[in-house]
């Protein structure tokens, strides 16, 4: 799907510098193509963050969610430590790596997914699934490789989401239980002072989870960014300032 955006979006540029035009790009429903697939390639091909990230070298439009996040209270300061889970393509570590001044030689952002991700210069790149048992163990020890690192990390980044039902309550539910797992052990690894950014559905975290955020951090908030579609129930909890 991504490899069909790109060549539909490559076209899509053609067209406009041979001087061809127009205001809305439709999408032709293929004999191997889902009706909602085709919907979703007209989205994509009328975005204009999809077009922006194309043009700036983004991996994704989600870049821009990061984006807007650190630029409204930075905490994406150059030397800080990133673990970045759920990252997938790589729009936020991308982001974190810029933001943070992460190198090769001196690398300070993990980025960790379920799904294989191209290399990104600057990061430590791991494919894994946070939820299996020994995830936690494994990460730990990848943190180690980190420079700076024996002491925490800075920034802990979830963008990680459950496949959608198109069930508001099922979906909640769902990416509920990946922040349950996610927040403990944030917790765990982040230094005094540290972030916590994580996405949630609408109706935002739980309760009884937020409450305990407010314990474990300085200030805790919801965000919608405006490169956040409209239409999507997607949010985002940003917890700064870790209590230990």
């Amino acid at each position: 799907m991504q490899l069909e955006l790109s060549n539909l979006l490559n076209n899509l540029e053609m067209k406009k510098s041979s001087g061809t035009r127009s205001l809305k790009t439709r999408v032709k429903t293929a004999r191997k193509r889902s009706n909602s697939s085709t919907r979703w390639l007209q989205r994509q091909l009328n975005d204009p963050y999809v077009k922006q990230a194309k043009k700036e070298g983004y991996r994704s439009r989600a870049a821009y969610k990061l984006i807007e996040i650190d630029d409204k209270s930075p905490f994406l300061k150059p030397g800080k430590i990133v673990l970045d889970l759920g990252a997938a393509p790589g729009g936020w570590t991308q982001v974190a790596v810029a933001r943070v001044r992460s190198t090769v030689e001196m690398p300070r952002v993990l980025a960790v997914d379920i799904l294989p991700m191209e290399p990104i210069t600057g990061a430590v790149m791991m494919q894994l699934d946070f939820m299996a048992d020994r995830a936690p163990d494994i990460l730990r020890d990848m943190l180690k490789t980190l420079q700076a690192s024996a002491a925490g990390v800075d920034v802990v980044l979830s963008d990680m989401a459950p496949n959608t039902t198109g069930h508001a309550a099922t979906d909640h539910i769902r990416i509920m239980g990946l922040l349950e797992s996610a927040y403990p052990f944030a917790c765990e690894v982040l230094r005094p002072g540290g972030v916590f950014v994580a996405k949630v559905f609408q109706g935002g975290a739980e309760k009884e989870l937020l409450a305990q955020m407010k314990r474990d951090f300085k200030t805790v908030k919801h965000a919608k960014p405006k490169s956040s579609r409209s239409d999507s129930s997607e949010m985002y909890v940003v917890a700064t300032g870790f209590r230990t």
